[in-house]
This record gives structure tokens, sequence and C-alpha cells, in this order.
């Protein structure tokens, strides 16, 4: 045999050799590796198998639950009470309706007055993200007899009661910058600097309750003079 072709072939098996010695080196490499993800992993899953156990995590949790489900309980006794909506009421279900919750805005309103949709709108906005007050509206045409014992001469006006008690009042925009394109976050504001109405956490406010819509709403009448009834 040719001493070239001897000595060539050697060479090649050494070279195979030293290659399938690193494949298997590479492969040792990789099954330590994977090997150690598992026992972290294992070992993930023992220490948070072991905080489950605490029984100061437990309390904590069992608290969370609880208190969870006591405003569960709170938000559905509201509902029924007719919190949560912005709802047109009469003048026979007045007494009952701002007697039977802690806290009610009630709006005197007059259909024909444009105003006073423009205040309904921005009511109905906050009236779902406020279960802590009742947002009533009633026609005042046809409520003749609390529009005299209120004392009620312009419209629209927004009284808030409180335990069946009269505390306070929006008596056209005037405590809203005057103009008919006021944001529901001014009329939220107002109220709760009145108190009637509690703080709440928004994860997502959508765009018109923010900037109020930003669309121009005109009165039919003289926006310096108010509608009366």
């Amino acid at each position: 045999m040719d001493p070239d072709s001897v000595k060539s072939t050697l060479s090649n098996l050494a070279f195979g050799n030293v290659m399938a010695a690193a494949a298997r080196d590479y492969q040792k490499e990789v099954l330590a590796q994977e090997k150690a993800q598992a026992s972290s992993s294992v070992n993930q899953e023992v220490d948070l198998d072991d905080l489950m156990d605490d029984p100061e995590l437990e309390k904590l949790h069992a608290d969370r639950i609880a208190a969870l489900k006591k405003e569960a309980e709170k938000r559905q006794k509201l509902k029924m009470q007719g919190h949560g909506e912005y709802r047109e009421i009469t003048e026979a279900d007045f007494l009952g309706e701002v007697t039977g919750s802690e806290k009610v805005i009630c709006h005197f309103y007059h259909r024909e007055f444009y105003r006073c949709k423009i205040m309904d709108k921005h009511l109905k906005t906050l009236s779902s993200r406020h279960l802590d007050a009742k947002f009533v509206k009633l026609d005042a045409e046809n409520a003749p007899f609390f529009v005299t014992k209120l004392g009620i001469k312009t419209l629209p006006c927004v009284i808030l009661f409180r335990k069946g008690v009269a505390s306070d009042r929006l008596v056209g925009f005037q405590d809203l910058g005057g103009k008919d394109d006021f944001s529901t976050r001014t009329l939220e504001y107002f109220l709760l600097k009145k108190g009637i109405i509690d703080e709440k956490k928004r994860e997502e406010e959508d765009d018109d309750y923010l900037e109020g819509g930003h669309r121009s709403v005109r009165s039919s009448v003289n926006p310096d003079s108010s509608e009366s009834d």
C-alpha cells in the first residue's frame, strides 16, 4: 500500500475521532444544562409550595378574599337600591328614592331645555362609575309640589341629598364654568368637593370622560341666561 495513502487514511480517522469526541462533549454539556434548569424549576416549585403553606400568607389571602366578598355584597345591595344607573322617577317615587339611600343626586329637569340634556349626559356617565351615590332625575313640570317646596327657580337644578335632607345644589352651569361644553370630570370634581361621591381609581378612562367629548354643545337660548321652569 502506498505510504502516503495510509498516512492520509490515518489522518482522516484521527480527525473523525476528534469530531466525534467533540460532539459527545457538546451533548453532555447540553444535557447537564437541561438537568440544571430542571432542578432549578423543581426548587422554585418547592419554594412556592412552602410559601403557600406560610400561615401569615394564608391569613392575608383569607382576609383579602373576605374583603372582596364584602365589597361585592355591598355593591349588589346598592344596585338593588337603584345605584349604578341614571333613572327617571316620578313625584310619587321621590320621597322613597331620596330617603332610601344615604346619598342621592337628583336632577330636576325640563324636557325641552337643551342644557338639561347636557346635564343628563354627564350624570349618566358618572352614575355607573360611582355606586356610592344614587343618580335620579325628575321632570320638574310633573313635580310641582317638590319644585315649590325645594324652592327650585332655575333649571337644570341638581340637588344633593344626604339621608333624605337636601344638603346642597347645583343651579344651571354657574359652578361648572358657565359654558355648555364643560367636561364630565368638571362635574365630577364639583360633586367630589361636596362630598356626595368618593374618588375612584380608574384603570381606563374614555376620551369623552376626560375631555368632555370636546364637542361644542350649544343651547338654543342665550348661554348667559338660565332656563327656568
